[in-house]
């Protein structure tokens, strides 16, 4: 099995901590459409396997008309062995979601839709600089519960300066009354050159204090342990039967192609990731060409990779499947840096997989580096 994902480069509006690769203005949506289908055909031969899982980010991928979506969708079905279970997701923002667009999405199998809620507090979405309002935030997803959509995944961020401890716990309990199986759910990150960064590096608002962040992920594991969650990723909640099928396939390794500006693929021996700039998309593809760096994986990044995927998981990391993979002294060089962390309180091992604690996860990206090899 395995994924696609399809970047959508454009969004309506900046929000001040995004760095991911999107831009504001419009008039190249439409060669942009005609691009990534090209590259569609173009990567056809990258997966053999049968696509489980399809998933359209960005960007905002729900700007997009439905007859462009529909088409996107087709062409991928042309030339892919999608399963008719797959698992298709779409990244939408509340300010896009109405009725007439939901039934659509629903038609033409969209079966899961990602949502950027962010928040259900007013002061905090605009403080994010977000496009919708809060009322828009509930509304959307009542009408999509109303449509039938039953596989909803919303975004939440905690951490900003102005998110008390009352308003996180009244997010997180409107999502859970509004019956949502499943929750990412993630620290404010002030990325460089973002537009929060500047904004703090020149005092105009407070930086981010990461233990207000440390505190509310604490208080985050408490409440969804109690609604029952599983907490089976670092950012990803879900109710049993509800995990993301499309980002496990991410942390088990599975192979996934990225297909538009910025999207990365990787097969397990390689990664590649195309160009991050949407002129130059336009132009290679005009050219029939995919405009994408390559990177063949050593075996000590093929393990790292491993390290820092599976350490993030509910399951943890296998000593034994490092062991098969990678051979003896691999798994005796982490077994032994295991102990360290099981001795300070930062992991368990059980049956074989070094699992974090709690207290682990909050440090689970240092953590990771700390185990990589260096070749």
């Amino acid at each position: 099995m395995a994924g696609i994902y399809i970047h959508i480069p454009f969004c309506r509006k900046a929000c001040n901590y995004c760095n991911f690769h999107f831009s504001t203005t419009h008039h190249q949506i439409e060669p942009m459409m005609e691009a990534i289908e090209k590259e569609i055909l173009l990567q056809k031969t990258y997966l053999s396997e049968t696509i489980d899982t399809v998933y359209f980010g960005g960007g905002t991928p729900s700007i997009l008309t439905i007859a462009q979506l529909a088409k996107l969708l087709n062409t991928l079905r042309s030339q892919f062995n999608i399963s008719p279970t797959a698992e298709i997701t779409l990244e939408a923002n509340p300010d896009d979601i109405n009725t007439s667009k939901l039934l659509d999405w629903k038609l033409m199998g969209i079966n899961r839709l990602s949502i950027g809620v962010q928040s259900f507090d007013e002061t905090d979405l605009l403080w994010m600089n977000r496009a919708h309002t809060a009322a828009q935030a509930s509304n959307c997803i009542q009408l999509a519960k109303e449509v039938g959509f039953d596989n909803i995944t919303i975004d939440l961020i905690y951490g900003s300066p102005v998110l008390t401890d009352e308003a996180w716990k009244k997010n997180v309990d409107t999502a859970l009354a509004f019956g949502i199986p499943h929750l990412s759910c993630y620290a404010l990150t002030v990325e460089p050159k973002t537009a929060l960064d500047k904004l703090i590096q020149k005092k105009e608002v407070a930086a981010v204090d990461p233990d207000k962040q440390a505190h509310h992920f604490t208080l985050l594991l408490e409440w969804l342990a109690i609604a029952g969650f599983e907490h089976y990723e670092i950012s990803n909640f879900a109710l049993p039967g509800h995990r993301s099928k499309h980002n496990s396939n991410y942390w088990q390794g599975k192979d996934y192609l990225g297909i538009g500006p910025s999207a990365h693929s990787f097969n397990g021996i390689t990664r590649q990731w195309n160009v991050a700039n949407n002129s130059l998309y336009l132009q290679s593809l005009a050219q029939n060409t995919v405009p994408f760096e390559i990177e063949i994986l050593s075996i000590e990044q093929q393990l790292n990779e491993y390290i820092m995927t599976s350490l993030r998981t509910l399951e943890g990391l296998s000593l034994a499947h490092i062991k098969t993979q990678w051979g003896d002294a691999f798994a005796n060089t982490i077994q032994q840096a295991a102990n360290d962390l099981i001795n300070c309180g930062y992991a368990n091992l059980v049956d074989e997989n070094l699992v974090l604690t709690n207290s682990g996860k909050l440090m689970a990206d240092g953590i990771a580096s700390d185990l990589f090899f260096v070749g």
